[in-house]
This record gives C-alpha cells, structure tokens and sequence, in this order.
C-alpha cells in the first residue's frame, strides 16, 4: 500500500498532541498533508464528510486514563469507509490506562482500519513553574521517536495489499473502561491586574465558555480543566487557585517524576 495522501485529526487544546501526530506524519513522507482540528470550541457541532484519504492519523488527550470526553464527542462525528489509521494517545505522565483501547473502539465504530497504534507523554496539563509535570514534553526525543514511529507504519504498509490482509489491532486496556471521576466544578481564575483583555483565553478554550467583555468570565460547569488559556495567557494573567487544582498538582508533580516512554503498537 503506497501512502500517497494523511488526514491528521487531533483534539489538543495545549498542542502538544498536535505535536505527536506531525511527527508521526514526517516520518510517513506522504505528498499530501492535511489537517483536521477538533479542537475549537466550533466543530462541537461541524458537519464532517466521509473520510477518503489514503491514511489517517488520529489523536487525542488522556483524562484520568480515558479519552478526553469532549475529544471522545467530537471524534464521534467521523465517518470513514475502512480508512487505514494510526491511533495515538497523549497523557502526561502518569498512565494511559483503557484511554488506547477507547480510542480504537471509537475509531472502529466510526469506520476506521487501525493498523497501528502510540501512548505518547505531553506536559500535563496540571504542570506549573514550581510543580513541573513532564515538563516541556514532547521533546526532541519524543519526536524522534515520533518520526520513526511513521517511517515504521511506512514500511508496513507498503508490505501490505490490500489493507484487510492486516488482523486487527491489539492494544492494552480494559473494557468496561474505568469509570470516569465527577469532575469537581472549578475553573481557573483571572487575575485582573495583569489582565489585557486580548481575548487570548476566550479564542483557545475549546468548550467556549470563556467570556471577555470589561472581565473575563468563565462557565465553570463547562469547563474541562485543560488549561488551554492558562498556558496560551500571553501576560499570565490566567491561573488555576482551586484547592482541587493544587492538590492534584502536588500529587502528580510527587507520583510522576519519573520519565516514562512512548509505547507503540503495530502489526
């Protein structure tokens, strides 16, 4: 199978999924590249077409060890004939757990071919200056291995035609998946002195709910808890003082110093 054309579909509100896929998609080589952002809080509800592309890789955001729920919602859009895909999943540290299996079920479902699958690190979303959290990941071994991981599914699949010669996907999880937590209803908080009103925040949220007029307000019922506007705020005036916050902060900054590595899966 030549790989001619990737669709890259991705929900990353802080890009660093964004990141993986890319580098997934370089090690490929394909002619043709184009991207499909689940991100903005506009493709809640966006029509998507049938998917006819040679490949495509699709990535999302590991929340307490499933996929994302607003990533989970929109991915549920898709349509595709039996497209071949990547599947790759992106957590910050601490365990992916049932999200990689999520992931292919959903896929599946919508009418995805997975042949290949990731559990790649990010910076997690809860990391902060004086608690880090896989700091600055994914960094350039990420990518690397990131790049390799698409020069991998290359070669594969230029051993393989047609496509259903390839059994399905095995990957690492468990199905019933763990029960989603009830998240705490909070958001972060604007510090008005350092505020600009540029409207930064309020354009990156991926659920909308992030209002600038003479203040910034946010619906803390739709908030997920991505930090997008934390991390984007170009005077930092975007922060998260919610005890909840902190505590899970200085949980994971204690539980996950240790560096943990990308995990591939291909046939």
């Amino acid at each position: 199978m030549d790989i001619q054309s990737i669709r890259l579909i991705y929900f990353s509100p802080t890009e660093t999924t964004k990141k993986i896929i890319e580098g997934i998609s370089l090690g490929i080589q394909a002619d043709k590249v184009e991207p499909l952002d689940l991100t903005p809080a506009s493709m809640k509800t966006q029509p998507i077409g049938e998917m006819h592309d040679d490949f495509v890789i699709i990535g999302a955001p590991v929340y307490g060890g499933r996929i994302a729920l607003e990533a989970v919602n929109r991915l549920n859009l898709l349509k595709a004939g039996k497209t071949p895909a990547a599947i790759v999943v992106l957590y910050g540290n601490r365990a992916y757990e049932d999200a990689l299996l999520e992931l292919k079920h959903i896929t599946e479902a919508a009418g995805f071919a997975p042949v290949a699958a990731g559990a790649f690190i990010g910076e997690h979303s809860f990391s902060t200056d004086a608690m880090p959290i896989a700091f600055q990941r994914p960094d350039e071994a990420d990518l690397e291995k990131a790049k390799a991981f698409g020069k991998r599914i290359r070669e594969r699949l230029s051993e393989i035609d047609p496509i259903k010669e390839i059994p399905p996907l095995k990957v690492p999880g468990n199905h019933p998946y763990k029960e989603r937590k009830a998240r705490p209803r909070m958001s972060p908080a604007t510090e008005e002195s350092r505020c600009i009103l540029c409207g930064t925040c309020a354009e990156v949220c991926p659920t909308g709910v992030i209002r600038v007029n003479d203040t910034v307000t946010t619906d803390s019922d739709g908030c997920i808890s991505c930090c997008a506007c934390i991390k984007n705020c170009p005077t930092r005036a975007r922060v998260f003082d919610a005890a909840p916050f902190k505590e899970a902060s200085e949980r994971l900054y204690k539980t996950c110093r240790d560096r943990k590595e990308p995990e591939i899966y291909i046939h």
